[in-house]
């Protein structure tokens, strides 16, 4: 077998407008899916364009030129439901067969300068923004077959790689919760890092997200619970459009891991609270110290911590390093503590050493 000629090049959104004006670009070729984007998933591609953060590739395959009009056609191999998002929502008459699912606007949780807007109503230097976009493109030759061109396309769209519940919330859902557990969690990567409670590859898959996620939810359910993959999703489908204790509960997100930093410095990463079965439940001391785990998300102003109640939970943490808290408690540290039942022994082991002084 030959091997394929690829062209790698760059496009604006404005040259792909003006092929489907003329009507050489086609946009939905037989291999490929029907659009299935939801409105939330167009939203975050827009804002993205906007940032002028990069996008996946574009494969597109010529086609030999029209005899008619003296324009060759470019069929879109990868890349249908992007292209078909932005005109869309550039140009939406271009879009022959444009469906109700085709019209959305920018969510406020991608970007409150956008939010509710058509194209039309942007301001001008953000939709020159938009039609200068530009595009990594390649571009397979006329003389690649459908045949071969069917396989590339199930390449592209297939992998080995399974996709942790994480990443599949990341795939899904597109509104201001998920906006919201990423942003939080990204404003603390110096802190993750540090800590050491999760490698590279750990964070590059996202896991820091969800134990973000976690620690919200803890707060909005007022309760130290186990990890359930269910709850986690629910959430993030509850709260798609509508968060409304957002704001609170990103400041107290905040308080809680500045004030862990504050109070143990470099030598958190040292402590067993570092670690991925420990993390969540001495972040529940603290949440509970400042704020009271029982309470419920109104803007309030914290408690403060005296330097003795710090020093009595790194007593306790010096106990369980060393072994010589209670048995139970030794188990539950040494456990993958995702259930509620140690979860909650080793949350209470804590709060009660912080607040006996022992």
């Amino acid at each position: 077998m030959a091997p394929i000629t690829t062209q790698k090049t760059i496009f604006k959104v404005s040259d792909f407008l003006s092929w489907q004006r003329s009507g050489s670009l086609v946009l939905s070729p037989q291999f490929q899916r029907n659009s299935v984007w939801k409105s939330g998933t167009k939203s975050y591609l827009i804002d993205t364009i906007v940032r002028g953060f990069p996008i996946p590739i574009i494969f597109l395959r010529d086609r030999l030129t029209d005899f008619k009009t003296f324009e060759p056609k470019r069929e879109v191999v990868d890349g249908q439901q992007r292209l078909r998002t932005i005109i869309a929502y550039v140009a939406p008459s271009l879009i022959s067969d444009f469906e109700d699912r085709d019209d959305f606007t920018v969510r406020r949780s991608h970007n409150l300068e956008l939010a509710g807007k058509r194209f039309s109503e942007l301001p001008q230097e953000i939709q020159r923004k938009i039609l200068d976009y530009e595009f990594s493109v390649h571009v397979l030759s006329p003389d690649v077959d459908d045949r071969e061109v069917l396989q590339i396309f199930r390449r592209m769209n297939s992998s080995n790689y399974a996709l942790n519940p994480q990443e599949v919330r990341n795939s899904q859902w597109f509104g201001e919760f998920k906006t919201s557990m990423y942003s939080l969690a990204e404003e603390q990567l110096g802190k993750w890092r540090n800590w050491k409670t999760f490698t590279i590859d750990d964070i590059a898959r996202m896991q820091e997200v969800e134990l973000t996620t976690e620690f919200c939810l803890m707060m909005i359910d007022k309760a130290v619970q186990g990890k359930s993959k269910t709850k986690i999703d629910n959430a993030y489908e509850f709260y798609d459009e509508n968060f409304p204790e957002r704001s609170e509960l990103e400041s107290r997100f905040r308080t809680v891991m500045g004030t862990i930093d504050e109070k143990f410095g470099d030598d958190f990463s040292r402590s067993p609270f570092s670690k991925k079965t420990i993390i969540y439940s001495i972040f529940a001391v603290f949440y509970d110290l400042l704020f009271g785990l029982d309470s419920n998300l109104k803007k309030t102003k914290s408690n403060s911590i005296p330097p003795e109640q710090v020093a009595s939970i790194k007593l306790a943490g010096e106990r369980i390093q060393n072994g010589s808290a209670p048995a139970s408690i030794l188990e539950s540290a040494s456990r993958r503590t995702t259930n509620p039942k140690e979860r909650k022994a080793l949350t209470e082991y804590i709060l009660q050493a912080s607040k006996s002084g022992k």
